[in-house]
């Protein structure tokens, strides 16, 4: 298969930004991924391989630029943003760790087929998905939205099986709160 780098952006550049745009939850950083990922690609047209598509090839340079990104955040991660996450779901269970009657889970209601009521669900979704600490939401994204295997995302984002668990659980507590605060 030859490459054919003219085209990238008509061809490419609407589904490589909304791939990012899921995954990182900011317009200007998924443009510039997006860019970025076009670049490293004309530096490495040359290792091509034909072995997939090209699309697949350029989301998967995208992949591993928006993996980097999560690495940058996480690694910048504030003890003060953690603590206040785990604070705000502490009181969703009681001591015998059974949930508290208020906090006990509810109906989303998002069986609804009306593609407006999931889009609007899909926009508070994302942003309940900002509030995370950004280890959380990198975690929560590769494993729910990627549906990346947990070994995967633990080497990625070099976290511990254990350490991946707490923070999936802590992720969503804390989205299922957001949602029934701002959805139900």
């Amino acid at each position: 298969m030859i490459l054919n780098p003219h085209q990238w952006v008509a061809t490419h550049a609407d589904y490589l930004y909304a791939y990012a745009i899921t995954r990182v939850n900011d317009e200007e950083q998924a443009k510039d991924l997006v860019q970025e990922t076009f670049l490293a690609a004309l530096e490495k047209v040359a290792t091509f391989e034909g072995k997939s598509s090209e699309r697949t090839w350029l989301t998967a340079i995208l992949r591993n630029k928006i993996i980097d990104v999560y690495r940058k955040k996480s690694s910048g991660l504030k003890n003060i943003e953690v603590q206040k996450a785990e604070e705000e779901q502490h009181d969703f269970f009681e001591e015998d760790g059974h949930w508290v009657a208020e906090h006990g889970p509810k109906e989303f209601g998002i069986e609804d087929k009306d593609q407006l009521v999931n889009k609007e669900f899909d926009t508070i979704l994302k942003k309940c998905m900002e509030k995370l600490p950004a280890l959380w939401m990198a975690v929560f994204t590769m494993k729910h939205i990627d549906e990346e295997p947990t070994d995967t995302i633990c080497v990625e984002l070099k976290v511990t099986a254990s350490n991946f668990w707490v923070i999936i659980h802590r992720a969503k507590l804390n989205l299922r709160a957001c949602l029934q605060k701002n959805w139900i």
